[in-house]
């Protein structure tokens, strides 16, 4: 492949996850399709390079809403990603863990809970069960347990994933955030209010620091606690 063109490549990839990150979901899923569009016309470019673009495609496709096209475009990577002699087991990992993401948007929990387990399963093996990557992939799992009913099972994992994200980054990190937030969703749904109410509380005021009040993820924590605020009778609070 041409140089010039393997750059422009890899320019709209990147720039299409730092956009994904800054809460622009429609303008990353655009770069990532150009992207892989771009890298499909390529002849040279197989294997790994290829799966990695289609799987940043379904990201920005899940967070843009479209979540049967991202798990179609999951699906394609991951068949790929089979078809290799010695198919990438971290990649492998990175695919369950988005696969069974979209299976829980879509409200999928149990075709969701095989795909989470399997990350978790891959990334201990990988990296070992203290790693932030592995906690990522727990606090996920967790996640689709607790709306399986499973939760007792999702709370000793989200707390575990905490333990290990507060030891790996300090008290402030955009996965702690994300995690105190769905531990506190799963606190509130047996009424353990005040536990909740800090858990949200905290996430909010970390992601307003780290992403700006505008951002898509300080809004989900806002309307949980609305929702809190209103099980309480609270709803003058704010």
């Amino acid at each position: 492949m041409h140089p010039l063109k393997r750059r422009r490549i890899l320019f709209l990839d990147r720039l299409g996850v730092a956009r994904r990150s800054a809460g622009h979901y429609r303008e990353a899923e655009n770069l990532h399709r150009r992207a892989v569009l771009l890298a499909e016309e390529v002849l040279d470019l197989r294997g790994v390079e290829l799966i990695a673009l289609l799987n940043n495609l379904g990201v920005a496709l899940k967070y843009s809403g479209k979540f049967t096209e991202a798990k179609r475009t999951y699906g394609r990577a991951l068949e790929l990603l089979q078809s290799l002699p010695q198919p990438n087991e971290d990649l492998l990992a990175s695919l369950h863990h988005n696969l069974g993401g979209v299976e829980h948007a879509l409200g999928r929990y149990a075709e969701a809970e095989p795909h989470a387990r399997r990350s978790v399963e891959l990334r201990t093996k990988i990296l070992g069960e203290h790693h932030p990557a592995t906690a990522a992939d727990s606090a996920a799992l967790a996640s689709i347990l607790d709306g399986l009913g499973k939760r007792q099972e999702a709370e000793q994992l989200f707390r575990q994933a905490l333990g290990v994200f507060e030891s790996a980054y300090g008290r402030e990190h955009y996965e702690i955030a994300v995690t105190l937030n769905d531990l506190a969703a799963l606190l509130q749904q047996r009424e353990d209010w005040a536990e909740a109410e800090s858990l949200y509380l905290r996430a909010l005021q970390m992601k307003t620091r780290l992403l700006g009040r505008k951002h898509p993820e300080v809004a989900v924590t806002v309307n949980n606690l609305a929702a809190l605020y209103s099980a309480m009778g609270r709803l003058e609070k704010r």
